[in-house]
């Protein structure tokens, strides 16, 4: 430690004396006039001697300079050299100027779709990229290994997250269009079928300031008070509204309200941008349909105009009030479904093009099992609320409360009364109906509009129709929401009631003669589409043509395959797109929902052999036929009875095997055979996705 210490003393005095003889040599230089000036400076000053000399030691010590001072001067105009033009940058104002045009014109356009067209161009726009992206994806990856790696499963799920997601930021008709594709989308592949399930949601409802424009411009500026005669804050004499929707869907939004008169009243409003939207909207649908049809060679784009058609008849109420008061008048005339099926009443005055207002209805959705299937608790020889079109009843108590209900909660009031007497004080009461008689009176009703009168409600899901019970302790199925309708011509009325009762007798020659003049080459297909389950009486040629040389090929490669020769498939159902009847689309779509719902009530009902039955009726019972004609086939109507003895037989086997706990009903065993079949095609069944 002692030497470490001297060491380190040793350099320290080493460097001090360094540092000194630097200090001595800067001296030296040291100019004589700087000492001068400092010794005048501190003589104006008067400085100490002391402090002068310490001073002059220290300038002494740290002055260094090697020039004398010279006050600094401008150069001179010829030592700067010519003068030079200033840089111009002419390419960066040129393009600065044409992205502030761009951007001021992008703006504009920005604006005015917003607010004119309610974004109807940026949905387009965003509509092309989403399906030009989606083309591009299987034109490159549909094959058994595809390009960007993975397989064609994961392309279908990346492309059905794509569309799906495409359908539910654009809302609206698209919200319709994503919800016609979801009803047929159990021959999609299953990717599809998990993603359009999200179409069937409840869509945000418009703020009442938003809907409550669609009233004053459709009643020449009248407020809804003055319209409706109903006060927002309880007023004598005046009637009640509720400004919260108790429904919302993707086109229109429904309110309750109770007239000055004591009526009860379902208001439905088409939310404010649909007008504005429509026309963009179907325009998109019909350029992304024509280009996909030349892109992929399928016949998609001549079915693009009818549904295109209906679509825009969807949104003027004023149509859904007549199909609404022709349904009406149809039920009342046909003896067999008066008393148990009720379509509400129509209140003309109050009904646009953009409102509607019908009858208020206090029933259980259908799919509420429980509810309907529960004990009554209503007391004997009563039934629900408003049946055989009873006033419902609105007391003072319930006036009160709605009066304190728009005091406390405005905007978001909840004034209709519930009206769950008939639950019991628990509130696990029902109506006390079968399911059978639901159903049975479900199938009735579409059968009569497919075969008897050729008048078709195209959307029957389970929120369109309510069940009641009725004094008598029966059940009455109420229909609403009537927007969504086809007509069917007498001539195409009768083939398609011959067509249906063929399938059921395997009369095969008349299957091929009457899906000929439809312009299908491949009956059997067509012919499983149209049951709904396999038809095994065709010769199977398209079945057969689907699944020849798959042998030995990977799983990949026999799911391409396949799937490849279903387009084929497809194309000769539609081979000849002037015969094909369109409106056999939503046909389908009504005689689907029907067997979803027969399937979920637990196939109560022999569906088949129902619709059979009115079929073959429908060909003897229709006046427009002649006399000798309608007595043929009345034989004949014989003669099929005893046939669909047989229908019966499968029928009860499956309900035996059902109530042993041995399997489903006889609508599961039809989707269980429907599913082995279609994968024979490529394609997973998967209708279960819908429940609920």
């Amino acid at each position: 430690m002692f030497r470490i210490r001297t060491r380190v003393a040793k350099l320290c005095t080493h460097r001090q004396a360094h540092l000194r003889q630097r200090s001595i040599e800067a001296c030296h230089d040291v100019p004589a006039h700087a000492t001068r000036n400092l010794a005048h400076f501190s003589s104006r000053r008067h400085l100490p001697t002391t402090t002068l000399a310490t001073t002059t030691k220290t300038q002494s010590r740290c002055v260094q300079t090697h020039a004398p001072f010279e006050p600094a001067r401008p150069p001179s105009p010829s030592s700067l050299g010519k003068p030079r033009a200033a840089r111009q940058y002419k390419r960066t104002r040129k393009w600065g100027r044409r992205l502030l045009i761009l951007s001021a014109v992008c703006g504009t356009i920005y604006v005015i779709d917003r607010q004119a067209f309610a974004s109807g161009i940026g949905r387009s726009l965003r509509t092309f990229g989403t399906g030009l992206w989606v083309a591009v994806d299987y034109k490159l990856n549909f094959r058994p290994a595809p390009l960007t790696g993975g397989s064609i499963e994961d392309l279908h799920r990346r492309s059905a997250e794509r569309l799906s997601d495409l359908l539910l930021q654009n809302g609206g008709l698209y919200l319709k269009i994503g919800q016609a594709i979801a009803m047929q989308s159990a021959v999609l592949p299953p990717e599809f079928q998990r993603m359009f399930a999200r179409m069937f949601d409840d869509a945000p409802q418009d703020e009442w300031v938003d809907v409550e424009k669609v009233i004053r411009k459709d009643f020449g500026g009248r407020s809804v008070e003055d319209v409706f005669g109903v006060s927002f804050t309880g007023e004598e004499g005046k009637g009640l509204m509720e400004r919260r929707a108790r429904a919302s869907a993707s086109v229109a939004q429904v309110h309750w309200a109770r007239l000055a008169d004591g009526r009860e009243v379902a208001i439905k409003l088409q939310k404010p941008e649909i007008a504005k939207q429509v026309g963009w909207d179907l325009w998109a649908f019909k350029v992304v349909a024509r280009i996909y049809t030349w892109w992929f060679d399928l016949p998609l784009y001549s079915m693009v105009p009818f549904i295109t058609e209906r679509l825009m008849l969807e949104t003027d109420f004023e149509s859904e009030a007549r199909n609404s008061e022709m349904m009406r008048e149809l039920v009342n005339s046909e003896p067999s479904l008066k008393g148990r099926v009720y379509i509400p009443k129509v209140y003309s005055e109050f009904t646009t093009r953009r409102v509607l207002v019908t009858e208020w209805i206090e029933g259980i959705r259908l799919r509420d099992k429980n509810a309907t299937a529960g004990y009554w608790l209503g007391g004997s020889g009563k039934g629900s609320p408003g049946v055989h079109g009873a006033k419902l009843q609105f007391t003072q108590a319930d006036l009160a409360a709605a009066r304190r209900e728009l005091r406390e909660n405005p905007l978001k009031e909840k004034l209709k009364p519930d009206r769950d007497t008939w639950k019991g004080r628990n509130g696990k009461g029902g109506l006390g109906l079968s399911s059978k008689e639901v159903m049975t009176t479900m199938v009735d009703l579409f059968s009569a509009q497919i075969f008897k009168w050729g008048v078709v409600h195209c959307d029957p899901h389970p929120g369109n129709i309510f069940i009641r019970r009725l004094p008598s302790g029966k059940a009455e199925l109420v229909l609403i929401d009537h927007g969504l309708y086809i007509y069917m011509s007498t001539k195409f009325r009768h083939e398609y009631a011959l067509f249906w009762k063929s399938l059921l007798t395997f009369d095969n020659e008349t299957i091929a003669e009457i899906t000929r003049q439809w312009g299908i080459k491949a009956p059997d297909l067509f012919a499983s589409a149209t049951l709904m389950r396999p038809y095994e009486g065709g010769d199977q040629t398209t079945r057969g043509h689907i699944m020849k040389d798959l042998k030995g090929k990977t799983q990949a490669e026999r799911h391409y395959e396949v799937q490849q020769r279903m387009k084929q498939g497809i194309r000769e159902v539609l081979a000849d797109e002037d015969k094909w009847p369109q409106e056999l689309i939503f046909i389908g779509r009504n005689m689907r929902i029907v067997q979803g719902n027969n399937q979920f009530l637990g196939s109560p009902v022999n569906r088949m052999k129902m619709m059979g039955t009115w079929a073959s009726r429908s060909l003897f019972q229709d006046p427009n036929l002649p006399l000798r004609e309608r007595m043929t086939n009345a034989w004949r109507h014989l003669l099929f009875k005893t046939v669909l003895f047989a229908t019966d037989v499968a029928f009860y086997t499956f309900k035996f095997r059902q109530w042993l706990g041995w399997g489903g009903g006889m609508e599961d065993e039809v989707e269980a055979r429907m599913k082995n079949m279609a994968k024979d095609f490529g394609v997973e069944l998967q209708h279960e996705v819908f429940e609920g």
